[in-house]
């Protein structure tokens, strides 16, 4: 057998033909271009999937054909005509912001929702942090809309594509959030924000698709938000952080405090996410039909729990109009002033918390306007100290009846102490000729109560203005770095129950000023009123509460607000100083003694009702021991 030789012509051929074929590889191999616009078109058709395993199909195929437009038309017609949303350049995911000088908002592409809104002049925790305030970043809020199409899908508008236009009208920005599902029907979300003003107009409309979605029912809008902390300490924060809410005409209410509070109002005005200085209130030219809330806390353990306060949500019909939508709304963002929001005049200041009844009235008609006027001349601690002086004075007179009504029991003290004796065997008899003696001698042993009643409504009014008052947010005064939260000197190395893990030290000066105020008053009171018998020593009770109060007060007001501590401090020593001048250079005993004797030898006065009724009371029980002792 003949050997084969080499071929060196074979070798060139094979040569030639592969390179012929690596040639004719590389013409038609994709530039840079037509890969990143097929990967581009495949991601912005799967975004656009619903969670239907028929539609996920149908979608893959369309991205594996991204030329396909019979196969998008397809997806398109399955969708309710919303699947263009997925061929427009804003599918992506990209961001408009809108600002002016007082707030930030960010609005996504994605969902065309607010996804950030920041308030330029506050910071969070301390003035110094250099953390802006801001009420919704990094997901923690959602808004969205369920579509139902006649196809019998259901879309969530958070997660589809908007395209947005932002044009500007004078200072007013507008921008526009349209969801297509053709270039002439369309979803549309519309915020305008003006100048300086932290509220923007809201609006959602629909066009052309009356014929794609179901219009024989509301569609449900979906808001939430989880607070995020912004004060020192969160539990004194969290304690503020309600969902509030306007109803049936102007009636106000809020959820409460607590684990999964809810509630189904009807005819909602406005629905306000409060973070005690800050809101987030969604409210409606025309009132919704009814709402969905939800309250939750967030603070189970205040050592482990830090970012959030509350999660807050709400569901609310838009009703369709002629197949439509079109509900104008607005957005607030900003802080929770009592003046300013009632500067605008749709009742949100009632979110401000100032009491109910005559406490509020007291805040709103007089503290408010009084502390604003003083803090607008001076420092907020002097604005303080002044506001503090002059309701004292204001107070004088009563704070003087109560001590006269004192030193005049003081004065009968050796009289009673007669008739204790003269009656010891006998406690009714004697309960009856004291209030005999009260009566010749024209003293109402219940006098010196009734100006600590009537200074309770100041008091309380007080304890609810303080917290409220977001002027004192982050403003200093001696050691207290921020009014509007403890001022503490020293961190304890370990947590005490009901007292915390710092020492403040106005609430300190507080107690001490309120054990001497009541060691002055109780020492003028020890034989006070007569006790019954059976009935507990109201002396010894009195002598307890001296050293209890003091204590309660340096524990309750140890993570409270340093201005309400503030305020206490300075109003007892004022106190203690007017008893002083009342006790030492105005009320003369001497004269008082001889006013009463003098009243004694006079006709005596018809008993008032209190001592009428006192009188009847003790008749009875006399006539029941009586009873008893025949049996």
């Amino acid at each position: 057998m003949e050997e084969k030789k080499f071929d060196p012509n074979s070798l060139i051929g094979f040569i030639l033909i592969f390179g012929i074929l690596i040639w004719i590889m590389y013409q038609n191999k994709p530039n840079e271009a037509e890969i990143a616009a097929e990967k581009a078109q495949k991601e912005l058709v799967t975004k656009q999937a619903v969670k239907t395993k028929e539609v996920a199909k149908t979608i893959t195929l369309a991205a594996a054909a991204p030329g396909d437009t019979l196969q998008m038309a397809k997806l398109q017609k399955s969708l309710g005509g919303f699947a263009y949303s997925a061929t427009l350049p804003s599918a992506n995911e990209s961001f408009t912001t809108i600002e002016n000088k007082l707030v930030t908002l960010k609005i996504a592409n994605k969902g065309g929702y607010i996804v950030e809104a920041s308030l330029k002049d506050f910071t969070r925790f301390s003035k110094d942090s250099g953390q802006l305030v801001e009420l919704i970043k990094d997901n923690n809020s959602n808004l969205n809309i369920q579509l139902q199409t006649k196809d019998n899908h259901t879309l969530n508008t958070k997660d589809l594509f908007f395209e947005p236009t932002l044009t500007k009208n004078g200072e007013d920005q507008i921008l526009s959030m349209r969801l297509k599902s053709a270039d002439n029907a369309y979803l549309e979300f519309k915020y305008v924000l003006k100048a300086d003003n932290y509220m923007l107009d809201f609006e959602i409309q629909s066009q052309g698709l009356n014929n794609t979605l179901v219009s024989n029912k509301p569609l449900n809008l979906e808001w939430d938000l989880k607070t995020y902390a912004n004060e020192k300490s969160i539990t004194y924060e969290n304690r503020y952080a309600e969902m509030y809410f306007e109803y049936e005409d102007g009636k106000t209410d809020y959820l409460g405090q607590g684990t999964d509070k809810t509630d189904n109002p009807e005819k909602v005005s406005y629905i306000a996410f409060k973070q005690h200085f800050f809101s987030s209130i969604l409210i409606s030219d025309e009132p919704f039909a009814s709402a969905e809330l939800y309250s939750n806390n967030l603070v189970k353990d205040q050592e482990v729990d830090t970012i959030f306060t509350k999660q807050f949500k709400a569901t609310v019909p838009l009703a369709f109009k002629n197949g439509e939508i079109d509900q104008k709304m607005n957005w607030y963002f900003g802080p929770t002033d009592y003046t300013l929001l009632k500067s605008y005049d749709k009742n949100l200041e009632a979110i401000v918390p100032l009491g109910w009844g005559i406490f509020g009235f007291i805040n709103r008609h007089a503290f408010i306007p009084l502390y604003g006027f003083l803090s607008a001349f001076m420092e907020h601690g002097w604005a303080i100290i002044l506001f503090t002086i002059l309701i004292k004075l204001l107070m004088s007179p009563v704070t003087y009846k109560s001590f006269l009504s004192q030193a005049k029991m003081k004065v009968l003290k050796p009289e009673i102490a007669e008739l204790g004796e003269k009656y010891s065997k006998d406690p009714m008899k004697k309960q009856q000729e004291t209030m005999k003696l009260y009566n010749k001698a024209g003293v109402n042993p219940m006098a010196g109560c009734i100006p600590g009643l009537l200074q309770m409504p100041v008091f309380y009014a007080l304890f609810q203005f303080f917290p409220s008052a977001i002027g004192l947010r982050q403003k200093p005064f001696l050691w207290a770095k921020d009014l509007s939260s403890f001022d503490s000197v020293y961190e304890l190395p370990f947590h005490i129950p009901a007292y915390g893990n710092h020492i403040s030290l106005f609430p300190i000066l507080a107690s001490i000023a309120i054990f001497f105020y009541m060691k002055l008053t109780t020492g003028d009171q020890q034989m006070a009123t007569p006790t019954q018998e059976g009935m507990p020593d109201m002396a010894k009770m009195m002598k307890i509460m001296i050293y209890v109060s003091p204590l309660m007060m340096l524990f309750f007001f140890n993570s409270y607000a340093s201005g309400l501590s503030l305020y206490y401090f300075i109003s007892n020593l004022i106190s203690i100083g007017l008893l002083l001048v009342i006790k030492n250079y105005i009320v003369d005993e001497d004269k008082i003694h001889a006013q009463i004797q003098e009243n004694k030898k006079k006709e005596p006065k018809k008993p008032g009702k209190f001592q009428q009724k006192l009188q009847e009371v003790m008749e009875q029980q006399e006539a029941a021991k009586a009873q008893q002792k025949k049996k």
